[in-house]
Formats: structure tokens, sequence, C-alpha cells
């Protein structure tokens, strides 16, 4: 995926934090709101400087080619086991 694609894919995902975050009180400033898993999802909060990461951007490319952001749990889902997420976000900043 190219520069220009990732960079349309980010927007496209800041567009949908400012929807959602009206309708979700208790995701802090700064976060969005995650579901995980393959089969049943679980739902995680993860600060917005993910999506500058590249490890974390693999994931949101993953999602676009599953879902086309058309995610079925209402918020962005990613397609992988929840320990393998649990694993890739202790490796990334938090700011």
């Amino acid at each position: 995926m190219g520069i220009c694609r990732m960079n349309s894919l980010v927007t496209n995902l800041k567009q949908m934090i400012k929807l959602n975050n009206k309708h979700q009180p208790d995701v802090p400033k700064g976060h969005l709101p995650v579901y995980v898993g393959e089969i049943q999802k679980k739902r995680f909060v993860v600060p917005l400087s993910y999506l500058d990461q590249p490890l974390f951007q693999d994931l949101l490319r993953r999602s676009e080619e599953e879902y086309d952001f058309n995610y079925p749990t209402g918020g962005l889902t990613i397609p992988c086991q929840e320990e393998a997420f649990i694993k890739l976000t202790a490796r990334l900043p938090n700011s």
C-alpha cells in the first residue's frame, strides 16, 4: 500500500473517530475504540498515536482488506487474534 493510500486510510479513520466519539462518552479524548478478534470481538481503547505507527498501520491495512470500512461491530474492527494484538500494542509507544 502506498503512502497516499495509507494517508487516505488514516484520514478516513479520523473522520470515523470524530463521529463515533460523540456516541461513546467512555472513550477518553485522544483515544479510539477498536474491536479485535477473528470470531468473537473484544473491545480495546487505544491511543490515536498508534495510527502513526507502522506496526499498527499494518493491522489497519489488513482491516481495510477484510472489511473495506464496513465494520460489523460499528467501529474499527481488526481481524487478528487477541493475543497477537496485545503483544503488538505492548511494543508501541503510548504517546
